[in-house]
């Protein structure tokens, strides 16, 4: 398990700083890996990475929430739905890790992408929180800002 030091957090902070060439194949790279890891495994990367990425400059946290979102919006559905959900259980669990986060930036990152990504996206987040139950759902709801869900159209 990667639990001393944050190797997620590090690698994080790296690819933050990365130009777009390079950023791109290599975040696409530990994305896919994320697959092959196990349960735990998982949960402590999805732990490291939202301890770290609020300490990230805007800026640079930005181009790579970028990234992000646009190689989830290539990776099949199964994989975008994995993914996400891994990272809304976790945040579902601890919502306290969210407050940390500019969210109103983030949303606008979302607004940056074209509209097919973010509808690709949006599709893949509806789903996965229709598929809450309805507490799990509420607690979610909850945390994401009124304007986020209006563009989730919830």
């Amino acid at each position: 398990m990667l639990s001393e030091p944050n190797y997620a957090g590090n690698i994080i902070v790296i690819l933050a700083n990365l130009p777009d060439f390079l950023r791109t194949p290599i975040l696409k790279k530990r994305m896919l890996e994320f697959f092959e890891m196990t349960e735990p495994d998982k949960k402590e990367l999805i732990n490291n990475a939202l301890e770290a990425a609020p300490a990230i400059p805007f800026l640079n946290f930005s181009k790579l929430f970028k990234t992000w979102l646009e190689i989830l919006t290539t990776l099949p559905e199964d994989q975008r739905v994995g993914l996400f959900l891994a990272y809304l259980n976790e945040i579902c669990e601890n919502p306290q890790k969210l407050i940390a986060f500019y969210l109103d930036g983030i949303l606008e990152i979302f607004l940056s992408l074209d509209k097919e990504k973010q509808e690709i996206i949006s599709q893949s987040v509806k789903k996965i929180i229709n598929s809450f139950d309805v507490e799990k759902k509420r607690k979610l709801l909850v945390i994401i800002p009124d304007n986020a869900q209006k563009h989730l159209k919830f």
